[in-house]
């Protein structure tokens, strides 16, 4: 820390971190605390956002590495009246963290800690960890997983509190499904910051503040500094038994189509074909639980679209389930296509994998839903005027969809606070550029795609036959904007359906004083 900072600190109401003891369950050594302010020349590198759309300005930025350093910076930020949020991997889609409201941002990303913790039974896992340093250390120290996403960029920090979901999510569940406990800093209604451990134990005092951190996202409650994982009714001493074991290997399944070859019938069929394979498939049982595709497809000027798969080398029909799935989304379809086939360590397709979907330092406008069954032929026919209309010529914009369901179906709606339970894919919409000239026009389109899409319930996804809302780690504040959410379903129902009450409730216990918060956080119960 500088002199300069110590300073500006002192100008800004915001006291300078102070050195404190890290708790005795410490994962390891601590990094800072380090105080940033605008005249450092490392201000400019901490405040860059992972959507290229939004920048912060705080006075101060607190690089942390313990959860005593976190109170620390909660303190002080309460104490000087400052906004106060966390950052840990920074792919946040809307300006929750890279706001100009925002005045202390409290950086986790070098509390990136991975191990066993004896005393808990339980793998302990540090917010700023990546998704791909949390796989390489599980896989490599214990020869186990979690069944988080394909980004492996991504911060485990905001993934987790969202629901999180990946290649092994129809097989094994969302990620929360495996979350023990957290430790989260929260301020009480003296205004006192301190840390908190919940867990799912049924005779914790705490649990609601553990089952909140289940799928309530990120920046409502506090600032969580530690995760415990470990899968719900495993009875073992072992450590290798109490997470699921990743695959050895997993045939990597690449399918192309070219947008020459495809007409609006031939794209409705196909859509037609790949949402009712997922509608016949989902159950956890289903052989097929331990498939997971993406299909992708971006706007006509990109060439082509694509469908991406996995799937466990080690199970003994798995070349033949990969040609039956492709086989069912293709029937019918007339288009010709590619489809390339490799066998590939389970870690290395994790940390390499055929399409990514990171849209990180791009500017970007994003939308998502979950879907009950297949789109109707209505929105199939929409998404293909949209994805081939002549009004509009960037190749970077389209949909994705995720195949979802299996063993999250086994989870009841109200046992974590993701609740959409019965879905079988989740829908993201997307849109990226660079020049900050296009922004109005790339929101535009965007916005009006997925009006478009969801036209006949008012715009959005609501809960009903096809679709039942979207997913708090694909934030879009366009759900609470009366212009674009025309259904009179509420925002929060979107995202949290029947557990928002409950949601309310943690909140008004554990954050009275409203010190997190930001566009689409939960509101206080009265």
């Amino acid at each position: 820390m500088t002199d300069g900072a110590i300073l500006a600190g002192l100008a800004t109401g915001l006291s300078p971190a102070t050195s404190a003891a890290a708790p005795a369950e410490a994962c390891g050594p601590d990094v800072g605390p380090v105080t940033v302010t605008p005249d450092d020349p490392r201000y400019e590198e901490l405040t860059t956002a992972g959507n290229a759309r939004f920048h912060c300005r705080p006075r101060q930025i607190r690089v942390v590495g313990s959860t005593a350093q976190v109170v620390q910076a909660v303190q002080d930020a309460v104490r000087s009246g400052a906004r106060v949020v966390a950052r840990s991997g920074g792919h946040c889609l809307e300006d929750f963290v890279d706001s100009p409201t925002t005045q202390l941002l409290v950086d986790l990303s070098e509390m990136t800690a991975v191990g066993y913790d004896e005393t808990r039974a339980a793998f302990v896992v540090q917010p700023g960890a990546l998704l791909g340093n949390v796989y390489r250390t599980l896989l490599k120290g214990w020869g186990v997983t979690l069944p988080a996403g394909l980004t492996s960029t991504v911060g485990i920090g905001g993934h987790v509190l969202g629901g999180g979901y990946g290649p092994l999510t129809r097989l094994h569940g969302c990620v929360v499904d495996h979350l023990y406990g957290v430790e989260v800093v929260v301020v009480d209604r003296s205004g006192t910051a301190r840390a908190v451990v919940a867990t799912r134990d049924a005779d914790d005092p705490n649990r609601d503040l553990w089952w909140a951190h289940t799928g309530g996202g990120g920046g409502n409650f506090g600032i969580v500094t530690r995760y415990w994982f470990r899968t719900p009714g495993v009875d073992s001493s072992d450590p290798g038994q109490l997470l699921p074991a990743p695959p050895a290997a997993v045939l990597d399944s690449y399918v192309q189509w070219s947008w020459a070859d495809m007409t609006e019938k031939s794209f409705r069929r196909l859509l037609r074909n790949h949402g009712r394979w997922h509608e016949r498939n989902n159950a956890p049982d289903s052989p097929y639980a331990a498939l997971f595709s993406i299909l992708t497809a971006l706007r006509r000027q990109s060439g082509v679209f694509s469908l991406s798969t996995q799937l466990d080398a080690g199970l003994p029909d798995a070349e033949s389930m990969v040609d039956g799935y492709v086989a069912a989304v293709t029937e019918g379809v007339g288009v010709p296509y590619t489809h390339d086939v490799r066998t590939t360590p389970w870690l290395r397709s994790m940390l390499y994998p055929r399409v990514a979907d990171n849209v990180f330092g791009l500017r970007a406008k994003c939308k998502a839903a979950y879907l009950r069954r297949a789109f109707a032929d209505s929105q199939a026919d929409t998404i293909y005027r949209r994805l081939t209309g002549e009004d509009y010529d960037n190749p970077a914009a389209g949909i994705l969809l995720a195949a979802y369901g299996g063993k999250v179906s086994t989870v009841p709606p109200d046992a974590t606070a993701t609740a959409q339970r019965d879905a079988v894919l989740k829908a993201f919409f997307f849109d990226t550029w660079t020049d900050p000239a296009a922004d109005e026009r790339n929101i535009r389109w965007m916005r009006e795609f997925y009006r478009e899409v969801f036209a006949d319930t008012g715009g959005v996804p609501v809960p009903g036959e096809i679709s039942d809302g979207s997913y708090i780690n694909y934030p879009d504040t366009d759900l609470a904007d009366p212009r674009w959410n025309t259904s009179g379903t509420p925002w929060h129902t979107l995202y949290y359906k029947d557990n928002y009450a409950r949601l309310q409730r943690v909140k008004a216990r554990w954050d009275p004083r409203d010190v997190f918060h930001h566009a689409l956080s939960i509101r206080p119960s009265a």
